[in-house]
């Protein structure tokens, strides 16, 4: 059975909490092709509040050299969709906060939508970034399928995006909105700037019907408290992987970072 909107984790969870909210994001099968579960029921344990679960692709032009890094780790290590699949059957009987598959189109053409959707469903997953596809196709060719199978798909804003289509993205969202913070590929920046500040609250100012999460160079606790004033959360990648590609204990690693960002530590 599908789920329906009021029973989508990601619905429920912005029901609950609409502030201060914590997504991350890591590349399956990376370091080790069998890490993935363990990260996640680590990610939940430590105190995030959504797992944003990379499908390794090996040419991911919205990511940096971080991620893309850690995507051909992992298809070095031999991970793919059906690999996923397998790895996450069981994942809803210890994980209960959302978990999004964020990918490319692409792969999911290759495996074929209708069964990436209904295996997504079968899973437990309960939404899709995929952020090369355009809202339009989307629309016209997928949004049933989606549908059908209780995924939320997030779109991706950036400082450029016009006015009118982050209106339209608003109309076509029922979930929340990926907030871009810079017109650039993922990775861990120094800051925040007065320019993004602007940006963000430009698009807090259109009063957006759907919460935004802030994604792109967030990357400790600094930067999430910054995002966290213009937006209900962030969304932390590349900082991230790099913890575990540089650990010696992961759920121990794992830990200390997350409660650093939220300053539980």
């Amino acid at each position: 059975m599908s789920l329906t909107t009021t029973s989508n984790r990601i619905n429920q969870l912005f029901e609950q909490k609409r502030e201060r909210i914590l997504s991350v994001y890591f590349s399956a099968g990376f370091p080790e092709l069998n890490d993935t579960k363990t990260i996640i029921r680590q990610l939940q344990d430590s105190g995030a509040d959504i797992v944003e679960i990379g499908v390794p692709y090996s040419d991911p032009v919205a990511d940096g050299p971080t991620i893309q890094d850690s995507n051909t780790k992992a298809l070095k290590n031999g991970m793919s969709i059906s690999l996923l699949f397998e790895q996450l059957k069981d994942i809803r009987s210890e994980v209960t906060l959302p978990l999004i598959l964020m990918g490319y189109i692409n792969p999911v053409l290759q495996f074929g939508v209708e069964r990436f959707c209904s295996k997504c469903e079968e899973v437990g997953i309960d939404g899709l970034i995929l952020p090369d596809l355009p809202m339009a196709e989307y629309l016209d060719e997928y949004k049933e399928t989606f549908d059908k199978y209780g995924l939320k798909n997030v779109f991706l804003i950036t400082p450029q995006t016009t006015e009118a289509r982050i209106k339209m993205i608003d109309e076509n969202t029922d979930g929340f909105i990926y907030m871009v913070s810079s017109a650039s590929i993922t990775g861990a920046k120094s800051g925040i700037s007065q320019e993004q500040i602007d940006y963000f609250e430009r698009v807090r100012a259109l009063n957006l019907k759907n919460p935004t999460l802030i994604g792109f160079g967030i990357s400790n606790k600094e930067t999430f408290d910054r995002a966290c004033k213009y937006s209900s959360g962030a969304i932390i990648g590349s900082a991230f992987i790099n913890v575990l590609n540089n650990s010696s204990d992961i759920k121990k690693d794992i830990d200390g970072f997350i409660k650093s960002v939220k300053g539980k530590v």
